[in-house]
């Protein structure tokens, strides 16, 4: 095929796929009107912000419609391109004093199954896999006040140092308050800003998006009230971001909070991307109810994670990136996820402890080549990236050239 034939312009030209745009924005209307959301529908297509009101009845409208909506966006701003990358989790601790009801990873220093894997030792595991092209380690954990400051410094020089070209996404909102606290309590640092200047300095590279669970304070006091609020876990992200590290967010769904509490996480979400502009990353978290208090609550349906995925769509119109996390939902629905909003699936993982502790099936690694033939066979061209979203390899270099950056939302 030549270059002009994939591009789309060969025969016809522009006019040939304007065309083709404007018969499909045609049909997702005409869906979107079926399902009595024609007005959301104008918002979407002419590229404008849903209310919070629009994001309510997003949540009870049909799916179908909903998802068509998030696809076209999708489209708009990614087109075919799937994102993924080579990836390697390490879950450093399982020692934690926050008791949330919906863990089923923490323990206590002493009892059966409590670690704290050494620095030396985290570096071990990155190098057991120094045979594939891993860009980047996953390093999130329980939260122990006991933990000394240099602990944290050396956990992030002892793996630069395994693999100094490896890109190091550590530390929730969470995990860096704490840190923030035993700095100030060693005598070390006062501020967060202090902090995260030391931790760039040993290597910390981006945070992710965990611990923020739903920021609804009735949810907070019933299951986490030990845990940071919703508007410090914002505060924090401002400051990480304000470093200049850029980061992820999600939202824990599929237990007890409400559509509206839904809707205002991700409005809250939102308004700090519009002050900061840098999360990277929505991701959906499922609920797991196994071995936990929550155990009463039946997590999502796969129905459920493709509806939060397209509303996450639609409403976080500033954050380029949703994920569908495939560790924590089947394959086939994180394969589906890709027309409902979707344009990224994570990476290969290796030894993922937190969310299998409460349940989850899925593998706990996989290929290189498996991600891939997921993303072919779902109908999407692959594209492997680093952390911020620079392109390693294309399966299209003319959808995606090597060395260029994803596109944004906008």
């Amino acid at each position: 095929m030549s270059a002009a034939q994939g591009s789309g312009i060969a025969t016809g030209g522009i006019n040939e796929t304007a065309a083709a745009g404007s018969t499909k924005e045609r049909l997702v209307r005409r869906r979107a009107e079926a399902a009595g959301l024609g007005d959301i529908a104008d918002k979407v297509l002419a590229s404008q912000r849903l209310s919070c009101e629009d994001g309510l009845r997003l949540y009870e409208a049909d799916l179908h419609a909903v998802g068509a909506l998030a696809n076209w966006v999708r489209e708009r701003i990614h087109g075919d391109r799937t994102y993924f990358n080579v990836n390697q989790h390490i879950n450093y601790t399982n020692w934690c004093n926050k008791f949330c009801s919906f863990c089923s990873f923490d323990r206590l220093p002493g009892q059966e199954g409590a670690y704290l894997l050494e620095p030396e030792q985290a570096a071990a595991k990155l190098l057991e896999h120094a045979d594939q092209p891993v860009t980047e380690v996953h390093m999130v954990a329980g939260v122990w006040p006991k933990i000394p400051y240099d602990y944290y410094l050396n956990l992030l020089r002892a793996v630069k140092a395994a693999r100094p070209e490896i890109h190091v996404k550590a530390f929730t909102m969470v995990e860096l308050d704490q840190i923030a606290k035993t700095a100030r309590h060693e005598g070390r640092h006062e501020t967060l800003a202090e902090v995260l200047e030391d931790l760039k300095a040993a290597g910390l590279g981006s945070c992710p998006g965990g611990g923020a669970e739903v920021f609804s304070e009735r949810i907070h006091a019933e299951g986490y009230k030990n845990k940071i609020s919703g508007e410090q876990w914002l505060a924090t992200a401002r400051e990480v971001h304000r470093a200049g590290l850029r980061s992820n967010c999600t939202m824990l769904h599929g237990h007890m909070e409400t559509i509206a509490e839904r809707v205002d996480h991700l409005d809250r979400l939102r308004r700090l991307q519009d002050e900061t502009g840098g999360f990277q990353t929505y991701i959906p978290l499922s609920f797991h109810p196994e071995n936990n208090e929550w155990s009463h609550y039946c997590g999502p349906t796969a129905l459920d994670e493709l509806r939060e995925l397209a509303v996450a769509r639609l409403l976080l119109d500033n954050i380029p990136h949703i994920k569908a996390y495939w560790i924590l939902m089947d394959v086939p629905v994180a394969q589906t996820a890709l027309a409902f909003g979707a344009d990224d699936v994570d990476g290969t993982v290796v030894e993922e402890k937190i969310y299998h502790d409460a349940g989850a099936t899925t593998p706990q690694e996989v290929g290189r080549a498996e991600l891939v033939r997921w993303i072919r066979d779902a109908g999407r061209v692959p594209v492997e990236r680093d952390t911020l979203y620079n392109v390693v390899w294309s399966a299209d270099e003319q959808l995606a050239p090597v060395g260029a950056p994803a596109p944004v939302a906008g």
